[in-house]
């Protein structure tokens, strides 16, 4: 489901429905027009006033008030602002499984609102760089860090509406945020990434070399005119591509390789190991529409690998498995999506190309369960550069065909035509994957 859908699960969020943030803070007299105005909005919608009681006894509660008017004295009486505050981490820490003292629960705070502010960060940074200047969070906003002065601010009049928006946006991602490191630390994921690679250091790869000892090679590839889809490719040495200058229509990409032993020879493999970020997981629960973490990020652990060849990646996988029974752990690989020796990609998630050339699937082992992508040098190549497939291109359709760009961003306070930056974007992002 699009996020901008009024059955939405952020519904309190959308700049169309009855929790718009206008001009003016929400103080309305109860029997004033802009009042009725408000109320004959959500008449006729029994959800939408359900969310709305939820939502104000969820204001009331976490400020220890009854009224909305009583959040007036809170703005204007710091002794007062300062007892809610101290009396909401509390409420905080244990709704996050946070069991300490106030100062421990107002680090973890910190960090929910990094995450906050990395989200927005991450966007300016690279799928929406050029615009950089017109999103970037008001510097109050950014600087607060506690829910309680981030609530109250949506009531200020002494705040401009987009500072007001922000401030809202800022309280909906620091509880996403708020969920996944309560998750994480119910799952222990730190941990079990650490057994990850201890596994793979220890099983997996190659004896023969030390850890962190990579092979630099290059793959010199050539792409058709109509995709930009590899034709042919060839693994060079460092020195060797110094000798080779790309004209168009191809490319010169470098890859750090390892290497696994099979029988006494020693296979090239690069390998990219990954752990989402806590902002990538948020962007995640805003994509899917989703708050529970649980359901919504599957592929917490991940490993992106590049073979030179099918039979390569065949190997690889009996390597896999034996090597988790050398590890005292049988391995099941579950959910398997085959491309590479031809057919479609079945994705689900919106922006994906039925186009995208790899194999897929989810290894248990070790109490584990880590997300498996293999390609060889060509699938990788075009998973790269290929048109409608690239990568770079498909983060660019995921932010913008499921609403996130204009949820996070909307309209009507930033000021943007989201169809077309998507489209400016998508042709910045291909002519630079083009370039040589």
């Amino acid at each position: 489901m699009n996020i901008l859908n009024k059955k939405s699960i952020f519904t309190a969020m959308l700049q169309d429905g009855p929790f718009a943030i206008g001009d003016t803070p929400p103080f309305a007299h109860p029997f004033s027009q802009e009042a009725k105005e408000w109320s004959q909005a959500i008449k006729g919608d029994p959800m939408m006033k359900t969310k709305y009681r939820a939502v104000r006894n969820q204001i009331f509660d976490f400020l220890s008030i009854s009224t909305f008017d009583e959040i007036l004295l809170l703005l204007h009486d710091k002794k007062l602002r300062k007892s809610t505050t101290n009396t909401s981490n509390q409420l905080l820490g244990n709704m996050f499984g946070v069991q300490s003292n106030a100062q421990v629960i107002d680090r973890y705070l910190h960090e929910y609102a990094r995450t906050a502010d990395d989200v927005v960060n991450s966007l300016r940074a690279k799928v929406l760089a050029p615009y950089s200047s017109h999103i970037e969070t008001t510097n109050e906003i950014e600087a607060m860090h506690h829910p309680v002065a981030l609530l109250l601010v949506l009531f200020d009049e002494r705040f401009h509406r987009k500072a007001r928006f922000e401030a809202k946006r800022k309280l909906v991602l620091m509880s996403l945020a708020g969920s996944i490191d309560q998750r994480e630390r119910e799952t222990q994921i730190e941990n079990k990434f650490a057994e990850f690679l201890s596994f793979l250091n220890d099983f997996v790869w190659s004896s023969s070399s030390k850890i962190g000892d990579l092979e630099i090679c290059y793959l010199h590839s050539r792409h058709s005119a109509e995709e930009f889809r590899c034709m042919d490719v060839n693994v060079l040495s460092e020195a060797g591509a110094l000798e080779v200058t790309p004209v168009a229509g191809e490319k010169l990409t470098l890859i750090k390789r390892r290497s696994f032993n099979d029988n006494g020879r020693e296979i090239p493999i690069y390998v990219t190991i990954r752990k989402k970020p806590p902002a990538a997981k948020v962007l995640k629960l805003l994509r899917k529409n989703e708050k529970n973490p649980a359901t919504a990020v599957d592929d917490e652990l991940g490993l992106m690998a590049v073979l030179n060849s099918i039979s390569d990646v065949k190997l690889f996988l009996r390597h896999l498995t034996k090597s988790a029974v050398k590890a005292d752990s049988f391995m099941t690989l579950e959910d398997i999506t085959d491309t590479l020796t031809g057919g479609e990609y079945g994705g689900s998630a919106t922006g994906s190309s039925t186009k995208t050339p790899m194999l897929k699937f989810f290894a248990r082992l070790g109490g584990m369960r880590v997300e498996f992508i293999i390609h060889t040098n060509s699938s990788y190549l075009n998973y790269m550069c290929q048109r409608d497939v690239a990568h770079d291109e498909y983060e660019v359709k995921r932010i913008f065909d499921t609403g996130v760009a204009e949820f996070l961003f909307p309209s009507d306070i930033y000021h943007l035509d989201m169809e077309k930056i998507r489209s400016t974007q998508l042709t910045r992002f291909r002519r630079m994957i083009e370039e040589c």
